[in-house]
């Protein structure tokens, strides 16, 4: 266990498989950690391949630019719900923040150490072995400074619970949230220009799941609309929306992904910032504060 503030919360435990609920697909959180608990070392690669580089690397820059100057970060607390293997909270730290990770995967947990540890932050961090569904625990209220949900959401099963634990778990109107998502949109041109798969990408248009190509199984969607409406509905603002993978993922194969890696990230980072072009990104990037305090 790394050094880090609070105790370690007990597991919320779920049924096992997915569940029928109006029709519509329930996935459980017991299901999903399985394929996490297996798929532990493939994530950590892809992190490390030019797609998952990027991903990462403009989340975070978007993330950067609404935290308070160098001199006042070292004073604030931040949570990253389903952390992974620590790549952003070992970010965070680095900046001198103090990062409490939140997962319900020992093998994420285990690899965040891991990473910790060798970015030489480990008193910076704090492991919680646990699920999204503990933000509405009262120990986590008005905690934080900035809370990271990047790639979470999809997999929880009910988004909006957690938006409203997230809200309560934010300390104050000056505080973060960042909110990372899988856009439906982005689906429709996977489909379309990746696959050349035209009855996909029009089946895409309204599909509420998408197919997970790294673990496997299904993985729910977004609209840019249906996260606001999820926000407004936790009493969060959006403060901006960014677009991120907006054209990467379609580059011919002449263009070298690793070679032009900074010339596509600064593209990107173009794109992602207009609204015309974000709309239609892999991933749509929230930044949100409370709307009430």
């Amino acid at each position: 266990m790394l050094a880090g503030i609070g105790k370690v919360l007990p597991v919320c435990r779920m049924n096992d498989g997915c569940l029928k609920n109006d029709g519509r697909i329930k996935m459980t959180t017991t299901a999903n950690n399985e394929r996490f608990e297996s798929g532990t070392r493939e994530y950590a690669a892809y992190l490390k391949t030019p797609e998952g580089r990027l991903r990462s690397d403009l989340t975070f820059a978007n993330l950067e630019e609404f935290l308070p100057p160098p001199q006042a970060r070292k004073s604030l607390r931040a949570l990253d719900v389903g952390c992974g293997t620590g790549e952003t909270a070992v970010r965070l730290a680095r900046l001198g923040i103090h990062v409490t990770l939140l997962d319900l995967s020992h093998a994420m947990l285990d690899l965040a150490e891991s990473e910790a540890r060798d970015a030489g932050v480990a008193d910076k961090v704090a492991l919680k072995h646990g699920n999204a569904a503990e933000l509405a625990s009262v120990s986590y209220n008005r905690s934080f400074d900035v809370i990271v949900c990047h790639n979470t959401l999809e997999y929880v099963d009910d988004p909006a619970a957690v938006l409203r634990g997230a809200a309560r778990a934010l300390r104050d109107s000056s505080s973060i949230l960042s909110i990372l998502v899988r856009n439906q949109a982005g689906e429709v041109f996977k489909a379309a220009i990746q696959a050349g798969d035209l009855s996909a990408a029009e089946a895409n248009l309204t599909a509420e799941w998408g197919q997970e190509s790294l673990y496997g199984g299904r993985v729910r969607l977004f609209t840019p609309d249906s996260l606001r409406a999820m926000l407004e509905s936790a009493s969060l603002t959006s403060i901006a929306q960014r677009g991120v993978r907006v054209v990467a993922d379609y580059l011919p194969t002449q263009v070298s992904r690793s070679a032009e890696y900074e010339r596509i990230f600064d593209l990107e980072r173009k794109l992602g910032s207009r609204p015309e072009y974000a709309a239609v990104a892999r991933y749509i990037h929230f930044l949100a504060r409370c709307a009430d305090r």
